[in-house]
C-alpha cells in the first residue's frame, strides 16, 4: 500500500491558547521574504506581554505590508460598502472626560461620512451574505479628522494584529479555486478557525443573526477596543464606542437572506438609498462604556482584548450624541469607494491603548490606503480632506493637488511670520497619554488574554431559544460544507467549553457518530457569567415599526377602502408601502380608481418586505392561483415567519400554498379594525412561534 501522506494538522498543538508548529521533516520552517526563519507567528514583538507593540518587528511590517498591497485595486477587505454623508450632533459636554472639541459644546453638529460594508466578499458580491459589517464613521471635527473604524460586532476573531493575513486568507476564497465567494462555508476558514480558539466567542456572534441583518439602519456599530478620553488636565478614561439604532435591532432568517440575495444583491444599499432619499434620516446613538483604571485591573478580562466585551450590565451605556445620515452621495467612486478610513486618525482628547490588534491595524490602514489610492496624497480627494483648516510642510508626491506655497518647506526656520509657516503648539496640539510601559521586548500574549471560551458561553446564554437555534443551524450549515471530517470535529470539539447541549446539536446535526472530545482549554472556562440581555437582538427589537416596509399584493378589483384604510395605518406608523400587483402597471380597484404598482409579483417577492397584505378581489385570486411568484409571495412571507394581513378574497391562495390562515395569530383579516392590529402585530417583526411548525 502506499505511505499514507502526514496532516500538516497533526504537527499542530494547543499550547496555552496558543498555536507552535514545530518544523521538521518534509515541514519546511516558516521564513520572511528574504529567508529569515521566523520563531513565532502567533504574536507581535512587544514592550512586555500587555505592551505596546514595537516599530522595528520586521516581520510585523512585512506580513502586514504584502497584505496591505495584495489587492489591486479595490479594498483586501470591506471591498462592497456603501456610503452617506450626515452629522454628529453632541448631547451635552463631555469636558470631564476629554478635551475631545466636538464634544464640548451641546447641540453641535459635526460633519460625517458613514461606511458600512461587507468583509469577506469582493466589490461584485451580494449584499446579505453571512458575514460581519463594517460600520466606519468618519467626523470632520474642528480638531481634524476623527475615524472610528468598527464593526457591528463589538469583538473581533483574533487578539493580535500579526494573525489578521491569515485570518483573511483562510476565509476569503481557496486561492487554487477562487471560490467559494463571499462566505465562510468552506474547509479553509474552519480549519484555521478550528485551531485559533480565540475566535469562538467571535463565532458565536457570526453564527448569529447579528451576520445577516435586514437593513443597515437596523444594526449596532461598536469600535471594538478599549480607547482613552484624555480631558484637559491630562486625566484619562478608558472608553469602548457603541452605536445604537433609533429603530432597534432586526435581521432576517438564512432562507430569506439567500432568496433576497437572489432576488435583489444590493438589497441593503437600496434600503439605505430609498430611505434618506424619501426623507427617513436612519439615526443612531453615541453611546460610550467609561471606566478607569481601577475597574480596567480588576476586571474578570483583559480589557486590552480584542475578542472580549464589557457587558453593559458590569459598565451602563452613556448616549452622548445622535448620528443621522441626510444626504446620500452624489457620486459612488469619488465618495464611497475613494474614502479612506485609518484607525490612527483621531484627534486631541482621544488616545489608543495597548490593544494589539489596534497597535496593528494603526500601521496597516495608512499603508492600505498608500498603496489602494496611489500614493500619499489620498488626503487631496474631497471626501477625505479635514474640513477644518490644515497646514504642513508635506509635498509633491504622486496626485499632488495642494503644496505648500513659498520658498519654505521645512521646520524649524528662521524665516518670521506667514513666510515661516505653520508651527507646532504645545498647548493646542496633539498629545499623547504619558502612559508608562514597562518591560522585556518579548513576543507573547498576555496570560490575561488565555480565557477563549467564557464570554463565547456568555453571549450564547444570554440569547433566546430561537436565537441559539439559529446559531446551532448556521454551524451545522457551514461545517456541512467542510469535506474534511477532522476540521469538522476539530471544530466541534471547541463547544462543550460554551455549551454541553449545544455541541451535541451540532453533532448530531452533522452525523458524527465518535463521541466528542473536548478541546484543551488554555484556561478553565467559568460558567458563572450572568445573561446579558443587550447580546440579544430580539429582546432589543424596535418599539415601533417604524422604518419597516408592507409589500400589499393587489389584483383588479381589489377593494379600494381595505387598501386605503390598510395604508394610513402603516404609515401613520412611520412605515411605508409597496404595492406588487400582476403587472407593473398597477390595478384597476373595485372603485374603477387606479392603484399604481412597485412591482410586478415576480419581482417583488415577499422575502423584499417586513410583513405582506393580501388583497385580492375574488376573480384576481382565481388568477394568482395560476400564478407560481403568486404562490411563493405568500409561502415564503409564512416561512420567513412575517405577519400576514389579509381580505376574505384571499384564501383560495393561503389554501393553495398549503398555509391555512387561522394556522396561528401571525394572520390578520382586514376586516373592522384589522388595519390597525395588523400594524400592532407588526411591532413584533415576526411571529417566532410560527418557527416551531415551519421546521417540524
Amino acid at each position: 500500500m502506499p505511505k499514507k501522506k502526514k496532516d500538516p494538522s497533526d504537527k499542530l498543538a494547543a499550547n496555552g491558547g496558543e498555536i507552535h508548529q514545530t518544523a521538521g521533516g518534509d515541514v519546511p520552517v516558516l521564513t520572511t521574504q528574504q529567508g529569515t526563519p521566523i520563531s513565532d507567528d502567533q504574536n507581535s514583538l512587544r514592550v512586555g506581554s500587555r505592551g505596546p507593540t514595537t516599530l522595528e518587528d520586521f516581520h510585523l511590517r512585512e506580513k502586514i505590508f504584502h497584505f496591505d498591497h495584495e489587492r489591486i485595486p479595490e479594498r483586501v477587505v470591506h471591498a462592497r460598502g456603501f456610503g452617506a454623508h450626515g452629522y454628529f450632533e453632541n448631547y451635552e459636554s463631555l469636558d470631564e472626560f476629554t478635551a475631545a472639541d466636538l464634544f464640548q459644546r451641546p447641540g453641535e453638529k459635526t460633519p460625517a461620512f458613514v461606511r458600512f460594508s461587507t468583509v469577506a466578499g469582493n466589490k461584485g458580491s451580494a449584499d446579505l451574505a453571512r458575514d460581519v459589517r463594517g460600520f466606519a464613521v468618519k467626523l470632520y471635527t474642528k480638531q481634524g479628522n476623527w475615524d472610528i473604524v468598527g464593526n457591528n460586532i463589538p469583538v473581533f476573531f483574533i487578539q493580535d494584529a500579526i494573525k489578521f493575513p491569515d485570518l483573511i486568507h483562510a476565509a476569503k476564497q481557496e486561492p487554487d479555486r477562487d471560490f467559494p465567494q463571499a462566505q465562510t462555508a468552506h474547509d479553509n476558514f474552519w480549519d484555521f478557525i478550528s485551531l485559533m480558539p480565540e475566535s469562538m466567542h467571535m463565532i458565536m456572534w457570526v453564527m448569529s443573526d447579528r451576520a445577516i441583518p435586514r437593513s443597515f439602519r437596523f444594526m449596532e456599530g461598536f469600535g471594538v477596543h478599549t480607547f482613552r478620553l484624555v480631558n484637559a488636565e491630562g486625566k484619562s478614561t478608558f472608553v469602548k464606542f457603541h452605536w445604537k439604532p433609533k429603530l432597534g435591532l432586526q435581521s432576517v432568517v438564512w432562507n430569506e437572506a439567500l432568496k433576497i440575495n437572489g432576488a435583489d444583491p444590493d438589497f441593503h444599499r437600496r434600503d439605505l438609498w430609498n430611505a434618506i432619499q424619501a426623507g427617513d434620516y436612519p439615526e443612531w446613538e453615541l453611546g460610550l462604556q467609561l471606566f478607569d483604571d481601577e475597574f480596567a485591573d480588576g476586571f474578570d478580562f483583559d480589557v486590552l482584548d480584542a475578542t472580549k466585551i464589557i457587558p453593559e450590565e458590569d459598565v451602563p451605556i452613556r448616549r452622548v450624541g445622535r448620528l443621522v445620515l441626510d444626504r446620500c452621495v452624489e457620486n459612488f467612486f469619488a465618495e464611497t469607494e475613494q474614502v479612506a478610513f485609518c484607525t490612527n486618525n483621531i484627534v486631541p482628547g482621544v488616545d489608543f491603548s495597548n490593544d494589539p490588534l489596534l497597535q496593528g491595524r494603526n500601521f496597516s490602514y495608512l499603508d492600505t490606503q498608500v498603496k489602494r489610492l496611489g500614493g500619499p496624497n489620498f488626503t487631496h480627494i474631497p471626501v477625505n480632506a479635514p474640513k477644518c483648516p490644515f497646514h504642513h510642510f508635506q509635498q509633491d508626491g504622486h496626485m499632488a493637488m495642494v503644496n505648500p506655497k513659498g520658498r519654505v518647506n521645512y521646520e524649524p526656520n528662521s524665516w518670521g511670520g506667514a513666510e515661516g509657516g505653520p508651527r507646532e503648539s504645545h498647548e493646542m496640539g496633539f498629545r499623547s497619554f504619558p502612559a508608562e510601559e514597562h518591560g522585556r521586548k518579548v513576543r507573547e500574549r498576555s496570560e490575561s488574554f488565555a480565557d477563549h471560551y467564557s464570554q463565547a458561553r456568555q453571549f450564547y446564554i444570554s440569547q433566546t431559544e430561537t436565537e441559539q437555534g439559529h446559531i446551532a443551524a448556521a454551524l451545522i450549515f457551514e461545517l456541512s460544507k467542510v469535506e474534511k471530517t477532522a476540521i469538522r470535529a476539530r471544530l466541534v470539539s471547541h463547544l462543550p467549553h460554551i455549551d454541553p447541549k449545544l455541541a451535541d446539536r451540532v453533532a448530531q446535526g452533522l452525523g458524527m457518530q465518535e463521541k466528542i472530545t473536548p478541546a484543551t482549554a488554555a484556561k478553565e472556562p467559568r460558567t458563572d457569567l450572568k445573561p446579558s440581555k443587550a447580546l440579544s437582538i430580539i429582546r432589543n427589537g424596535p418599539k415601533s415599526f417604524a422604518g419597516r416596509k408592507v409589500g400589499v399584493l393587489v389584483t383588479d378589483g381589489s377593494d379600494r377602502k381595505v387598501f386605503e384604510a390598510l395604508k394610513a395605518a402603516i404609515e401613520g406608523e412611520g412605515a411605508s408601502v409597496e404595492v406588487v400587483a400582476p403587472a407593473v402597471g398597477g390595478v384597476q380597484a373595485s372603485d374603477g380608481s387606479l392603484i399604481e404598482a412597485k412591482e410586478k409579483i415576480g419581482g417583488g417577492p415577499s422575502v423584499l418586505y417586513d410583513a405582506v397584505a393580501v388583497i385580492p378581489s375574488e376573480e384576481g385570486c382565481e388568477s394568482l392561483l395560476k400564478n407560481a411568484a403568486a404562490r411563493d409571495f405568500v409561502s415564503d412571507a409564512f416561512a420567513h415567519l412575517k405577519f400576514i394581513a389579509y381580505a376574505d378574497e384571499a384564501m383560495p391562495l393561503f389554501e393553495k400554498a398549503g398555509i391555512a390562515a387561522d394556522m396561528d395569530d401571525g394572520f390578520i383579516p382586514l376586516g373592522k379594525g384589522g388595519a390597525g392590529a395588523f400594524v400592532a402585530a407588526c411591532r413584533k417583526l415576526r411571529n417566532w412561534e410560527r418557527e416551531l411548525v415551519v421546521m417540524s
